[in-house]
């Protein structure tokens, strides 16, 4: 049976995505779709769902429309994410309601949801029940886990266990998803599908961890943005929970300061919340909580039941998501 490598799926969801009808009227509805899912990305997610499916089937072909429509449900929820937050770019492009305005934004992003249910629904019947099943469980999720995050943002006493409560609903859900759901569509056992899932969810929290770890510890070149730049929001990430629950009343004082201010040189914050994250040893508790997660999830593929080198591919590619070796 021929195996796909991630970067043959991904010419492959390019192309299939490139070639959708968005010109038909209104223009100004269909424009927006098309700039918004034109800005690019990995494609992570359909790529999970084809290599899943290529695991057990070789006619990758055959679900390009679930793929396609899991990633315009990607992007509908970046398109939203962005009006929230009122961001200007994505991806070094001006965000769709910079383009065009706000009102567009919702309208075009509403029709994209609408438009990955069709590219999903459009399955063999025999999987219909359960793609959407998963599918509709996933985008509410989703929305469960933008909500806390909301919420997050005005609470001090953010546990840590909820904290990855939420990353699970709003990233880790969807990547999981992609799994379930090519499995699905190839014939997989439940146990098997349900494995994939969880190996899903386990990849996505160690790599929204290490997001969180990179943001204060990373290499900008590397990276791709600039450090620092949740603890110049006060954004509720793994690191800022962590060291509210472990700092003592020194600690907790000063990350107090540093918190309530509005007025701070931005790279005396930075620098002043790094020393005290240091100092508590958060970089040491959060690269621990990665490891957990990333071996966790390991172990699961390794338990799915197919010979190791069909599993090889996939495990690859996780790993590289990781910027790991195998």
């Amino acid at each position: 049976m021929k195996t796909y490598t991630a970067s043959q799926l991904l010419d492959k969801i390019n192309a299939y995505l490139q070639e959708m009808p968005y010109s038909r009227p209104p223009k100004g509805l269909y424009d927006p779709i098309e700039y918004e899912l034109s800005l690019g990305g990995k494609r992570i997610r359909p790529v999970l769902m084809l290599m899943a499916y290529n695991l057990y089937k070789e006619d990758v072909e055959s679900i390009l429309p679930q793929a396609a429509g899991l990633e315009t449900y990607h992007n509908h929820t970046l398109l939203h994410d962005d009006l929230m937050d009122k961001a200007d770019m994505r991806r070094n492009k001006p965000t769709v309601h910079r383009v065009w305005n706000e009102n567009t934004a919702i309208l075009s992003g509403d029709a994209m949801l609408i438009l990955a249910y069709r590219l999903m629904a459009d399955c063999p019947s025999e999987r219909l029940k359960e793609v959407l099943e998963v599918f509709t469980t996933t985008t509410m999720e989703i929305c469960e886990g933008q909500q806390w995050d909301m919420e997050f943002e005005t609470r001090m006493d953010v546990t840590v266990d909820e904290y990855i409560e939420m990353i699970r609903l709003k990233t880790s859900v969807l990547l999981a998803a992609a799994l379930k759901i090519g499995a699905c569509l190839a014939g997989a056992s439940a146990e098997d599908a349900n494995k994939l899932y969880d190996f899903g969810v386990s990849m996505g929290l160690a790599f929204q961890l290490q997001d969180d770890y990179l943001d204060v510890y990373g290499d900008p070149k590397v990276f791709g943005k600039n450090i620092g730049g949740d603890i110049l929001c006060n954004k509720k990430t793994y690191m800022l929970i962590t060291a509210l629950s472990e700092a003592d009343a020194k600690q907790r004082e000063e990350l107090a300061y540093w918190l309530k201010g509005t007025d701070h040189e931005p790279a005396q914050k930075i620098a002043a919340v790094t020393r005290i994250y240091n100092d508590i040893g958060i970089d040491k508790l959060c690269r621990e909580k990665v490891e957990a997660y990333y071996a966790q999830g390991l172990a699961i593929l390794n338990s799915v039941s197919l010979p190791e080198e069909r599993k090889e591919g996939l495990r690859t590619f996780a790993c590289s998501l990781m910027n790991r070796n195998v």
